[in-house]
């Protein structure tokens, strides 16, 4: 995946800023499409679908939405639980019983005004198959099964692949949760290539800046061939000479203008760390830029992801105090097998879930990893502890973040590819005035069930959040951690 996204945005046509089937396929309703042809259907949800998105329910326009009773009583075992997947059951049997007041559910209330209606169905069914109906996940197919039967044209909705694969067994068809989902494989990138004749190099250097307008006969087209190619707000440029590859330019178009600008090194680390190649270099830009208050880094395992933000924030924080504090959040997801309860208060808990951070600091802190100006007798642990207990820094799961307020902050999302649309869309409006808000994370390595990497709420961040003039992002491809690391990233 590395090595396809990294071919793709030289060639810009992935790292392209084309919206096309992309935008489209992201906001689009369900329809149907591929099943059921003509008129009025009717779609069976999964407990899985509301779990992800508590308004899937409403978003099927005139069609019928079906939930069978075994996805209210699934939904109800989920209610208790304190993570997300309580709060979508909670909200989602609100809705339900909301509709409850506008008639019988049994024979069906209207959800909108293009005709669109919603029934419960009391899942009273037989199965002429061996699927054992004491689970609910058989009940639930077994009402779409009978409504296939009965030659009504139905359709499955399941974010399950193991359901799927039993309905199309069954002969019903079926289909993912489509809405809120992006097409992994075009993701934006944040940036292009292109070759440029020499004097435009040195125009972008010694004007400092240069007009959109000369650059267009040298983008690479988007998706869509027949519109015109251009870079929408924060967007990088590396350009590259026709007439000698050595020479090369670095830009990024300015949100609010028609100019692409230069972005030069910095002569010093930021907070000790240099930045090893042009995408760091470019992260670095926008994590360094007060003007832009939402900053996604997406990247495989090694590529500096989570080690660039903590280091602008260190430095924008203890350095420059242009914030008052540094948030650092991790959603609370187990790789594997979870390991239980953990002994301890809150902190002690925490300290496990968050060692990583904890990692990243301690080079950050480090003589090695600072270049403090002048020793100090404390170590590196000492000096953690010491910014917690002045609130200065500040770890916390993602678990205590709604109904917050986090005014003059710079908040880093670490692993934010296990979050749900939702979930980011409840982190970033978190962000109070002067806040600063990066989200990093890796879409190949998913530990949230019921996301893969075109339904996390990461990616779906980057291409809703992409061209707006506060907000920008960098596909960081290559590994930085160790040769060991890079060999693995690639051939593992």
């Amino acid at each position: 995946m590395a090595r396809k996204t990294s071919s793709a945005a030289g060639g810009g046509r992935k790292g392209g800023g084309a919206t096309g089937r992309r935008s489209e396929r992201a906001e689009r309703r369900h329809s149907g499409r591929g099943g059921p042809t003509g008129g009025r259907k009717h779609f069976v949800l999964d407990t899985n679908v509301l779990l992800h998105n508590p308004g899937a329910m409403f978003m099927f326009d005139e069609h019928e939405v079906v939930i069978p009773l075994s996805v209210i009583e699934e939904l109800d075992h989920f209610k208790t639980n304190n993570d997300g997947t309580g709060r979508a059951a909670r909200q989602s049997i609100r809705e339900i019983d909301r509709l409850r007041r506008l008639g019988r559910l049994f024979e069906g209330v209207p959800i909108n005004d293009h005709g669109g209606t919603l029934r419960v169905d009391r899942c009273d069914r037989t199965m002429p198959f061996a699927l054992d109906l004491g689970l609910a996940d058989n009940r639930i197919l077994a009402v779409a099964h009978a409504m296939v039967q009965s030659g009504m044209p139905t359709v499955f909705i399941s974010k399950d692949i193991n359901a799927r694969v039993k309905a199309d067994a069954l002969g019903i068809y079926v289909e993912d949760f489509e809405a809120l989902k992006v097409d992994a494989d075009w993701l934006y990138t944040g940036y292009r290539e292109a070759t440029v004749p020499d004097a435009l190099i040195d125009e972008l250097y010694n004007e400092r800046q240069v007009p959109l307008a000369s650059l267009t006969e040298f983008l690479p087209r988007g998706e869509d061939e027949d519109a015109p190619p251009e870079l929408i707000a924060n967007e990088f440029l590396h350009l590259r000479s026709a007439e000698d590859p050595a020479h090369t330019g670095l830009g990024r178009r300015l949100a609010s203008t028609e100019y692409l600008v230069p972005v030069t090194r910095p002569r010093k680390p930021t907070f000790g760390v240099m930045a090893r190649n042009v995408e760091q270099h470019m992260a670095f830009d926008l994590l360094l830029d007060e003007e832009i208050r939402l900053v996604t880094l997406l990247g495989s395992a090694g590529t500096g992801k989570t080690l660039v933000a903590l280091a602008a924030g260190m430095s924008k924080v203890f350095k420059e105090q242009r914030f008052d504090k540094l948030l650092v959040a991790r959603p609370i997801m187990p790789m594997g097998r979870d390991i239980g309860y953990l002994p301890g208060d809150k902190d002690e808990k925490l300290a496990l879930w968050m060692q990583p951070i904890f990692d990243n600091l301690a080079y950050l802190l480090s003589t090695r990893g600072s270049h403090l100006e002048q020793a100090e007798s404390r170590t590196t642990e000492q000096h953690i502890d010491a910014l917690i207990r002045e609130r200065k820094l500040v770890l916390e799961p993602l678990t205590y973040i709604r109904g917050r307020s986090l005014p003059h902050q710079y908040f880093i999302v670490d692993e934010a590819q296990n979050l749900t649309p939702h979930e980011v869309k409840t982190i970033v409006s978190r962000a109070g005035e002067g806040t600063k808000v990066v989200l990093t994370g890796d879409i190949n390595q998913i530990d949230n069930p019921y996301l893969d990497s075109s339904s996390n709420g990461l990616s779906y961040l980057v291409e809703r959040m992409k061209g707006q003039g506060v907000s920008g992002h960098v596909m960081l491809t290559r590994s930085e951690r160790s040769s060991l690391a890079s060999l693995a990233a690639e051939v593992l």
